[in-house]
């Protein structure tokens, strides 16, 4: 069979990888396969592996290659650079054998590149090694690509930088590290059109959030410009999170958006024929508050992505570029998602911080682990010998030059960069904690002193002083057993959703409306629902800060929706209950404009809060943006599994007005299977259970305002705290009455407070009575759910 020196994109499929690479396989693989099913892929070529092995053999290069890398110790970072540099300078001096040349040539000239470059068509030529993007080796990133390449010289140039790239000191390390001998891996080069995502914009996609592994989403990140500043860290990115059964289903489907800061974006110069030239400008500060794509943009993207993880048959890793030309969007690399699948999703490891202490540095979290050691800030790899096995790593950035030492730390954390970007990448692959995107770590991170790395806490990662205690809680899933009471979870945040679903649980029994609003919003509604009767500098702070959404108000009611879907989307089909805010008002004073919006109260924890705002006019207008969030989570994504629960209720009128309001606002009981609890809290519910009970689906306990209210106590006075006891009789007579009522009533009946957290007898003495649930602290999950095992009757069990 005759040997060929290139390969139309077209022409490439999977079976091609052994003379393509993984990366230009799976572009020729798209475009032949999966245009038709609307994935857009630069049209291209390819030189083969047994192009390139000609070109090593011409004037025996090969063999000085063989020689140089035989005698090499890797080890020796001096050792290393010299040889590997002195292979790349005999690679790029290396002349074309003259077959290759003609058949690079005629197939640059069949695409319609123009000879001399004068077309206003460019060039990416991107590496390819073909023992690359394997699902068990990733040598993504440790070859070259250049872009913007204009004329067939230029082109000829880089073909042969790429073929030199093999050679990198990172790449050679790599294939020492994995067993992969020299002459086993060969290297592509993919010569495709260049999408100008320098005047638009780029990003990076996974089909799982590869923080938690959850896989019910498509991760997108993008950001203005070339996508290198993604990769490399140079730029924090938007980011946004789409539900793949959504997406599916044709409804709108993104339930997390945060807007990145893309303070800079790569262009390219003047000169573009040698493709060499770009420049890195600051976007304006316009153009960073809002979303560098559109919602339509991230669903278009994610559809693509579902096309092409349902191709491959797993979680994969893709590049897109919208060209600012013709406006349309572009898959340019797919490449198997290498981290996360080699998780075993049966043992779930939960990082518990001991204590808390003075936080240094924030950003994004990467790893959901904690790791501590001693900070070394480092500026540049001329430092690269002051890194220590088990030091932090801290810079402003990183590249696969600093490979080396990223393999020796505990931690990383770098001032720029989002989860996409290299420091992220490495460090899952590593399974080291990183905290990416700080801003000033270099600046404020104490050289030499000993800092704790924690990613276990939420989307963000926090740098502490000091080195703090944790431990790791390790449970195999599948090892527990059943139980004749539902174990649900308390959510706090919607950061921390992905990551919870993975611990056994039947749903979230409590997610806390104003936690949401406290954490995602952090502005009062009413200063949202009438920013123009504002001061002039806090309705300049309101809109800046609500500048990416079409309207204050709009912020308010997206940013509810995306914190509430996220959390029945990590949960789904299990039910989810979510309280509706029981902010009292010294807690509303603390938002931004709440002072203009709260009175004062002597004893806000028995005042205006829960159910008696729902219907006021001070509140009717706030009420509603809260129902809309709500109403959209169900109606529109179709997330049904959302249930609600209206707090602090006094009275049966109070729940009758409340309902009203909520139906006025698109919440109606009953409707498209809408539950609608009522947190049992205050005596006067227990005692009248019945009449509570006429108006909602049941009851959820929350037993610390119960006892607190019960027993006349300020649990967080220290002077009396000690008589608070969720097992008190008092307290417990309520409690038998509440869960009496509701299974003669057949209801739904569950628990939400502390107690059964912190008091394995009370659990007991719970299940026992015949509740329903209990929705514990995450951290109490699995030791509460073999506790109520041994208590458990045999014959008894829910599944």
């Amino acid at each position: 069979m005759t040997q060929r020196s290139t390969l139309p994109f077209r022409e490439i499929t999977m079976a091609d990888l052994p003379q393509v690479g993984g990366k230009n396989a799976s572009l020729g693989e798209m475009i032949g396969t999966l245009s038709r099913a609307g994935v857009r892929v630069p049209e291209g070529f390819a030189t083969t592996a047994d192009a390139f092995r000609e070109f090593l053999r011409h004037e025996d290069l090969d063999r000085r290659i063989q020689t140089a890398i035989a005698s090499l110790d890797v080890e020796d970072v001096a050792d290393l650079a010299e040889t590997a540099g002195a292979i790349r300078e005999w690679v790029r001096a290396q002349p074309f054998p003259e077959n290759l040349a003609r058949d690079i040539r005629a197939a640059y000239d069949a695409l319609g590149g123009a000879e001399d470059g004068s077309s206003e068509v460019t060039w990416a030529v991107r590496s390819s090694a073909t023992a690359e993007d394997l699902p068990d080796a990733s040598f993504a990133g440790q070859q070259e690509t250049y872009l913007h390449i204009a004329g067939i010289e230029n082109v000829l140039d880089a073909v042969r930088d790429v073929f030199a790239s093999l050679y990198t000191d990172r790449a050679i390390v790599y294939r020492a590290e994995h067993g992969f001998a020299g002459e086993a891996v060969a290297i592509s080069a993919g010569i495709q059109r260049m999408v100008r995502s320098d005047v638009g914009s780029s990003g990076v996609m996974f089909t799982v959030d590869t923080e938690s592994g959850f896989d019910d989403v498509v991760v997108v990140t993008s950001a203005y410009g070339l996508g290198e500043t993604i990769v490399q860290g140079a730029v924090n990115p938007d980011e946004f999170c789409v539900y793949k059964p959504a997406l599916r289903a044709g409804r709108p489907a993104i339930v997390k958006r945060e807007v990145g800061s893309k303070a800079i974006a790569m262009r390219f110069g003047e000169s573009t024929r040698a493709g060499a030239s770009t420049v890195t400008v600051e976007v304006p500060g316009a153009e960073r508050a809002r979303f560098s794509i559109t919602d339509a943009d991230v669903e278009e993207l994610a559809r693509a992505a579902l096309v092409i993880e349902a191709h491959y048959g797993r979680p994969m890793d893709i590049e897109w570029a919208r060209d600012g030309v013709d406006g349309s969007l572009y898959i340019v690399q797919a490449r198997p998602e290498t981290t996360v699948a080699r998780h075993d999703r049966r043992v779930v490891q939960r990082y518990v911080l001991h204590e808390r202490g003075e936080v240094l540095g924030r950003g994004r979290a990467v790893g959901a682990k904690i790791g501590a050691g001693r900070a070394r800030v480092m500026h540049d790899l001329t430092e690269m010998h002051l890194f220590e096995e088990g030091d932090v790593l801290v810079a402003d950035r990183t590249d696969p030059d600093w490979e080396p030492i990223m393999r020796r730390a505990a931690a990383i954390v770098t001032d720029r960069g989002g989860r996409t970007c290299h420091a992220a990448i490495v460090a899952r692959e590593l399974g080291i904690p990183a905290v990416v995107g700080t801003l000033d770590g270099t600046a404020t991170l104490p050289d030499g002193q000993s800092v704790t790395v924690s990613c276990a806490e939420g989307d963000e990662g926090l740098v502490y002083r000091g080195a703090l205690g944790f431990h790791i809680d390790e449970t195999v899933v599948d090892a527990l057993p059943e139980l004749p009471v539902e174990v649900m979870l308390n959510v706090a945040v919607p950061d921390q959703a992905f990551s919870l679903a993975q611990l056994p649980n039947h749903g979230v029994g409590l997610a806390r409306l104003e936690f949401i609003v406290s954490t995602m919003v952090g502005i009062h509604p009413r200063a949202l629902a009438e920013v123009d009767a504002l001061s002039d500098d806090l309705r300049r702070e309101v809109l800046a800060r609500t500048a990416a959404y079409a309207s204050p108000r709009d912020y308010f009611v997206r940013r509810v929706a995306e914190g509430v879907s996220s959390i029945a989307a990590a949960f789904a089909p299990k039910p989810v209950i979510v309280r509706l805010s029981d902010f009292k008002t010294n807690e509303y004073a603390g938002l931004l404009g709440g002072e203009l919006f709260e009175p004062h109260e002597e004893n806000p924890m028995l005042g205006w809060r829960g159910a008696s705002r729902y219907a006021s006019p001070g509140f009717a207008a706030c009420f509603a943006m809260e129902c809309e969030a709500l109403a959209h989570v169900r109606a529109a994504m179709g997330l049904t599994n959302l249930q609600v629960m209206i707090p602090f209720v006094r009275t049966p009128q109070e729940a009758e007005d409340a309902l009203a309001a909520m139906e006025r606002n698109g919440l109606r009981r009953g409707e498209n299977g809408l539950q609608v609890m009522m947190m049992c809290e205050i005596p006067s519910n227990a005692l009248r259970a019945d009449a509570f009970l006429d108006l909602f689906d049941g009851f959820s306990i929350g037993s610390n305002d119960l006892t607190q209210l019960t027993l006349g106590v300020d649990r967080d006075s220290e002077l009396v705290a000690a008589a608070f006891d969720e097992r008190d009789p008092a307290v417990l007579d309520l409690l038998d009455r509440a869960i009496g009522a509701c299974n003669r009533r057949g209801k739904y009946v569950g628990i939400c407070g502390q107690g059964p957290s912190d008091h394995p007898d009370f659990a007991a003495w719970l299940m026992e009575r015949g509740i329903r649930s209990m929705s514990l602290n995450p951290d109490a999950v699995i030791a509460t759910w073999l506790q109520l095992a041994e208590r458990a009757p045999a014959t008894a069990a829910v599944s």
